[in-house]
């Protein structure tokens, strides 16, 4: 027969299921707006039916309900969409830190406006050409030297901030290895936390949820790729490299996150972003901008030096050294020279005797010409009367021509020059043109460059956008959804309750209103 008090056992655990059901939705509720946290659901399954307690079969048709209890509760996720949002998310990340960098390079190199590098080497031959037209006037040679100044300050100044803009960028690249560091740690406790909860049968759907926010956060840093082991514990690699293993994490470095981009393993990511950012982008500017300088100073250009001009004493040009009276031109000679520099050693500063010109730009530190160490020669930085503006020389002794004017016009003409940048760079942005020409050049490559990854970081960002609602639409909490549930969960709890008691009258009568009769 059955037992009296098997209905009170089913109501007990109707009572118990539904309560963990409203407790669920309590904390769905509660997390609405937490960050990466996934909507739970508790799965209630019919309990194991019961028959008629005897020796033999019990003659009762069917077996009888003993209730509802809950198998488990679980989160809901769908790992794909968690794969497919970080592999999006790194894209978007390297992208958005290409698009910042540029940005900033975009404001280094400050073009077109009235206060860029192209205003202050307008300004520079503009005073050369004031300089020809009063060669004798000392207010205008000063000009000239305060100007070329501006000049050199302002590559000096572009080069220090394209510096101090990579090594913000290593700095930065360290600063993204400690929280790559730090999430793989804590990644790998989760994962003994997980495996230990779990392998006494219970579902660490919170801890999971941990998990995956700090892997969602990895994946904007670097490429990742988790895959779930047996004992549910995350397996985490950057292309071939296992970062993570068995409660285990290999720590990176700066170092190393480089020579995995240099071998391919890395190939996603902000940390990704900053090395080719770094190295490419910074680094190719940088480039760019030495090979402006040197061209200017020392690029091959070829002249057309008037006749009658009077070349300095034992000048060599085109392998032809010029001496006595070959050094006065009976035509035009057209001759190549090395840059500024050489164009400016084939006049005559206005000082008698009759003084040559000197080199005009020169190394800071005695090094290779650059961006960073160029200034003017210390012999013009003294005295502005060692800039030489005349071509040409008359009587005995010799003694300048005074108010010649045939350099300070050739120099005058110098940004419309095509200069040979391949004499003093291999491999330039552009083998030949002007100074101005070459410059337009790193300013439109910079500006279709700033544009592009712009373009690819709404794109990504818009993709990144679009899985996140996807996955959100699958694993987010629904307050409407969550209140139709509680409202569903309360009545079921107020059923089995009144259930109950409907049971608890039924033994009352049965225990103390039963076996009376005939007393």
């Amino acid at each position: 027969m059955r037992s009296t008090f098997h209905a009170l056992e089913t109501a007990k655990r109707s009572l118990f299921t539904q309560q963990t059901a409203l407790q669920t939705t309590g904390h769905n509720v509660a997390n609405a707006n937490t960050a990466g946290y996934s909507r739970q659901t508790v799965n209630m399954v019919a309990s194991k039916p019961m028959e008629a307690v005897g020796m033999n079969k019990s003659v009762t048709p069917g077996q009888l309900g003993t209730g509802v209890e809950f198998s488990s509760i679980t989160r809901i996720r769908e790992s794909f969409l968690d794969a497919q949002f970080r592999n999006e998310n790194k894209t978007h990340g390297s992208w958005s830190i290409q698009a910042d960098t540029l940005q900033k390079l975009e404001t280094i190199v400050n073009e077109p406006s009235n206060t860029g590098l192209r205003a202050v080497l307008d300004n520079f031959w503009k005073s050369w050409h004031d300089l020809s037209e009063n060669p004798e006037d000392i207010t205008a040679r000063k000009l000239v030297r305060e100007t070329a100044k501006a000049v050199t300050d302002a590559f000096n100044q572009t080069a220090r901030q394209l510096d101090e803009l990579s090594a913000d960028i290593t700095e930065n690249i360290g600063v993204k290895a400690n929280q790559i560091n730090t999430s793989l740690e804590t990644i790998a406790s989760l994962n003994l936390q997980i495996r230990r909860i779990e392998g006494l049968g219970d579902n660490a759907n919170d801890l999971r949820d941990q998990r995956d926010l700090l892997m969602d956060g990895l994946s904007k840093i670097i490429n990742v790729t988790a895959v779930e082991t047996i004992d549910g514990g995350y397996q985490v690699s950057m292309g071939g490299a296992v970062l993570i293993e068995d409660g285990e994490f290999n720590p990176v470095t700066v170092e190393g996150l480089e020579a995995s981009a240099a071998g391919g393993d890395l190939n996603g990511g902000e940390a990704y972003g900053m090395i080719i950012s770094r190295d490419q982008y910074v680094a190719n500017y940088q480039q760019q901008l030495n090979t402006l300088v040197n061209g200017l100073a020392n690029g091959d250009i070829r002249v057309t030096i008037p006749a009658g001009s009077v070349l300095p004493d034992g000048i060599t040009l085109d392998n032809v050294t010029y001496t006595g009276t070959s050094r006065t031109l009976t035509s035009d000679l057209t001759v190549t020279v090395r840059g500024l520099n050489g164009l400016h050693q084939l006049g005559y500063t206005m000082m008698d005797p009759p003084k040559a010109g000197g080199s005009f730009f020169a190394s800071r530190d005695g090094g290779p010409l650059t961006a960073g160490n160029i200034q003017l020669d210390a012999a013009i930085l003294a005295d502005a009367g060692n800039i030489a503006s005349a071509m040409r020389t008359a009587g005995t002794p010799e003694s300048v021509v005074k108010g010649n004017k045939d350099l300070a016009l050739l120099i005058s003409q110098f940004s419309e020059m095509k200069i040979d940048f391949s004499s003093v760079a291999v491999g330039a942005a552009t083998a030949q043109g002007s100074v101005n020409d070459f410059f337009r050049s790193i300013v439109g490559q910079l500006g279709i460059e700033a544009e592009e990854a712009n373009r690819q970081t709404t794109n990504a960002k818009i993709v990144v956008d679009q899985v996140e609602s996807r996955r959100q639409s699958v694993s987010g909490v629904s307050l409407d959804e969550e209140m139709s549930s509680m409202i569903k969960f309360q009545h079921a709890y107020n059923a089995a309750a009144r259930f109950m008691t409907t049971i608890d009258e039924t033994l009352d009568r049965i225990i103390n209103g039963m076996g009376t009769v005939g007393r």
